[in-house]
């Protein structure tokens, strides 16, 4: 035999090998359904359906119970008769075929169980519980019966005993619980008759109703004592106190308070009203109205009330304060007028106390309103506190505000003395300055210098010329003098540096003269000369100098200029 002949015997015993296999993997999974299917008969059998059947008819039912037992009696009965046997049929055809390997025949019967088992044993459940349901819906039907009639009598009971608590609506409430005893008898004859279903339908809608006058009763008891009591105690109260406040010159004019009270009463009756008809929502939502109503006309009248003793004890202070701030306006206004002939007050303070004055004088107006008013039995206690307070405040502000106007005025005098002193003192420093460079008998001065010392001595006399003026502007004349002192305090800078750079070129030229041999030393002297002698910029001479030196000799400059600043420094 060849080696391709001996592949081709082995793939073949292979195959058959794999084929034995999976026929008896198969075989054994068919069998496994098979089995569960059969237990699933046996589950059937183990609910005793049959039993419940007797049981229930010895139940006598009646109505709406009779009718599901025959629907659920036939499903039942058509299981046990064709369709449990159809499947017991199949399966055996299956278990046979199965066991002779008869695979896909068994397989096609076994689906064909499955089909049919599926919704039996479905049905099967559903029977079982509505069997179940209807075997204890009696016991369970007595039981509800009984718990919720003695609910019911105890309601009853409490409701007769304290009748007056619900007012109008005992009728409705007396309706309701009558209602309520119909049911409760109709629910006993269903039970008698059998009909468990309805009567438990029924016992539902009792519960329902028990539970939801029972949660109402206490709302209702609540509402009668608002609306009987409550209510009209504070609405009489009301009347009572506006009456009063009117016979003792209250005055209130936010709202018509009898009016008010009289549509409030309206409002009540409405809910009375609501009340006897046992809307228990729409009559909680008017009572809240009603209560909000009623606050609203207790602050009113309460804010009146608070507000008359402040108005009473206030009323000379007021008074005082007023009359005291017309003066002190008034002197204010006076006293800029008079200032503004010497000063320009830049800051509109005269416009600004005009206006405040004229703001003290209205509301001294606004008050003597307010007092005739009360006097006269029209005063708005509220509106006049409220007025006052404002006031008060108000005075307070105009108070400082006419202080800080006085403080910054009065230093005008102090302002214009500073300044003349200033001048004086910038005329002696700049004097001095010039004097200085006269005495050091240089050639000349440099033009920046002069430009600076002209613009220095112009901007002195601008402002000494400003200050002989008959209205002068102090602001403007404090910025001008801050620079000026500026510009002096440049100035001697300015100074110092001519000095000390001539003083410290005669210095380094005196000393060059050890290398006066030297040709970059006879250049750089007469370089210097020339610009300390003709244009008169002595930096630039020290820098030409000091530069030709340093190359010859370093560091000799820097020992020059330590010595003369050191001497200078010990003759100060």
């Amino acid at each position: 035999m060849s080696s391709t002949q001996s592949i081709v015997v082995i793939i073949a015993i292979l195959i058959i090998i794999i084929i034995i296999a999976l026929m008896i993997i198969v075989n054994r999974r068919q069998l496994r359904q098979i089995l569960e299917l059969d237990d699933l008969i046996t589950k059937i059998d183990k609910m005793h359906l049959e039993t419940d059947i007797i049981n229930l008819d010895k139940m006598d039912l009646a109505g709406e119970s009779l009718t599901t037992l025959t629907t659920w009696r036939k499903s039942y009965e058509q299981a046990a008769t064709k369709k449990i046997p159809a499947v017991q049929n199949f399966l055996e055809q299956a278990a046979d075929q199965n066991s002779h390997y008869q695979l896909f025949t068994a397989h096609k019967n076994i689906k064909q169980a499955q089909k049919i088992m599926d919704s039996t044993y479905k049905d099967a459940k559903n029977t079982k519980e509505v069997f179940t349901e209807l075997l204890e819906s009696n016991r369970e039907n007595q039981k509800q019966y009984s718990d919720l009639f003695n609910q019911f009598k105890e309601l009853r009971k409490s409701v007769l005993a304290n009748s007056y608590e619900y007012g109008s609506a005992l009728d409705k409430i007396e309706t309701n619980l009558t209602n309520m005893e119909s049911d409760f008898s109709e629910a006993k004859s269903l039970t008698a008759q059998g009909d468990q279903v309805e009567a438990k339908r029924i016992l539902s809608r009792i519960k329902v109703a028990l539970t939801n006058i029972g949660s109402v009763l206490p709302e209702v008891r609540n509402a009668r004592h608002q609306i009987d009591t409550v209510f009209k105690d504070q609405l009489d109260e009301l009347s009572n106190s506006y009456k009063k406040m009117m016979s003792s010159k209250y005055y209130i004019t936010q709202v018509d308070v009898l009016a008010e009270i009289k549509k409030i009463r309206g409002q009540v009756a409405d809910a009375g009203k609501l009340l006897t008809e046992l809307k228990v929502s729409d009559l909680n939502t008017e009572i809240a109205k009603i209560k909000k109503e009623i606050a609203a006309l207790y602050d009113t009248l309460a804010n009146e009330y608070k507000a008359r003793p402040f108005v009473e004890e206030n009323q000379d202070k007021i008074q005082r304060l007023l009359a005291h701030e017309q003066v002190e306006s008034k002197n204010l206004v006076a006293k800029l007028r008079h200032i503004d002939e010497s000063y320009e007050l830049t800051h509109n303070e005269l416009a600004t106390s005009r206006q405040l004055e004229q703001e003290v004088n209205d509301m001294e107006r606004q008050y003597t309103v307010d007092t005739q008013n009360v006097a006269d039995g029209k005063g708005v206690y509220s509106q006049i506190k409220s007025s006052w307070l404002s006031m008060l405040d108000r005075l307070r502000e105009i108070s400082n505000q006419q202080k800080t106007m006085a403080q910054d005025v009065d230093g005008l005098y102090d302002s214009e003395n500073v300044a003349n002193d200033s001048i004086n003192r910038f005329k002696q420093e700049v004097s001095l300055v010039y004097r200085r460079l006269e005495r050091k008998n240089l050639p000349g001065n440099p033009d920046a210098f002069v430009q600076m010392y002209t613009l220095v001595v112009n901007e002195i006399g601008h402002v000494a010329k400003e200050l002989s003026q008959v209205r002068l502007n102090m602001e403007k004349i404090s910025q001008e003098l801050i620079q000026i002192s500026d510009d002096v305090e440049r100035l001697k800078r300015e100074a110092d540096d001519i000095i000390n750079s001539a003083d410290l070129v005669q210095l380094t030229l005196q000393y060059s003269n050890k290398y006066s041999d030297n040709g970059s030393i006879q250049n750089a002297q007469k370089k210097a000369m020339d610009l300390y002698e003709r244009d008169y910029n002595y930096k630039d001479a020290l820098d030409t100098i000091a530069t030709a030196i340093e190359k010859v000799e370093p560091g000799s400059y820097q020992r020059l200029e330590n010595l003369y600043y050191s001497d200078k420094k010990n003759n100060d």
